[in-house]
């Protein structure tokens, strides 16, 4: 990879692989979520809330566990079944969240927006209304999210001392803004809005675990 395309990296030598999900029981799942939990769960709605099931009715299993801050839905993606991925693709990312990426990633609200193609004015107006961004911003939202585990696991996976305080998603957020030439010169931000394009980022990011990005 060009030079000039490369950011601060993760602490050298780091991840044996970025595509490794820890082997967790369920008990020690709901601990981590519980742990790590970066917002307060009050600030985004539960799929159940949003639809405004009665006392009788459940939300999709599917979906049941599907935690409600932004540390626990890396840790939930990087982890959950297909079914799950499948109804947190139906229900959509709470814009309030959108917004928390975007300051931990420390990228202005509104380029997060861009990003994600979605207009300011709707995502401002979904985050005040606890509203959930759904359909193809959501999906680029949810790929987001995962780019974010895969960094951190970089990060988690080094055996270099420096890991132990280093921003995972404050380098993402540096990273997906720098052209690449793996990509053609291109951003790794202006792929994300298409499945495809968010594959071919996973990859070159995984990458960085091997080794391949020094």
């Amino acid at each position: 990879m060009s030079k000039t395309a490369k950011p601060s990296a993760p602490a050298k030598g780091a991840a044996k692989t970025a595509a490794k999900t820890p082997a967790r029981g369920r008990a020690a799942t709901r601990e981590g979520h519980a742990q790590r939990g970066v917002r307060d769960a009050a600030a985004y709605p539960s799929p159940a809330a949003k639809r405004g099931l009665s006392v009788r009715e459940t939300p999709s299993p599917a979906y049941a566990e599907a935690p409600a801050t932004l540390s626990g839905y890396v840790d939930y993606l990087r982890e959950a079944t297909p079914l799950q991925r499948v109804e947190a693709e139906r229900e959509g990312v709470p814009a309030r969240m959108v917004k928390h990426m975007a300051s931990d990633m420390d990228l202005p609200a509104v380029r997060m927006f861009d990003i994600l193609g979605i207009a300011k004015a709707t995502a401002e107006a979904k985050a005040a209304q606890q509203a959930r961004i759904t359909g193809a911003s959501g999906q680029a939202a949810l790929g987001l999210i995962h780019l974010l585990g895969i960094a951190r696991d970089i990060v988690d996976d080094s055996t270099d001392p420096a890991a132990a305080g280093f921003d995972a998603a404050r380098w993402l957020g540096q990273w997906i803004e720098q052209p690449q030439a793996a990509l053609g010169g291109q951003k790794p931000a202006d792929l994300l809005d298409t499945p495809t394009g968010l594959s071919v980022v996973a990859r070159l990011l995984g990458a960085l675990a091997s080794g391949a990005y020094q």
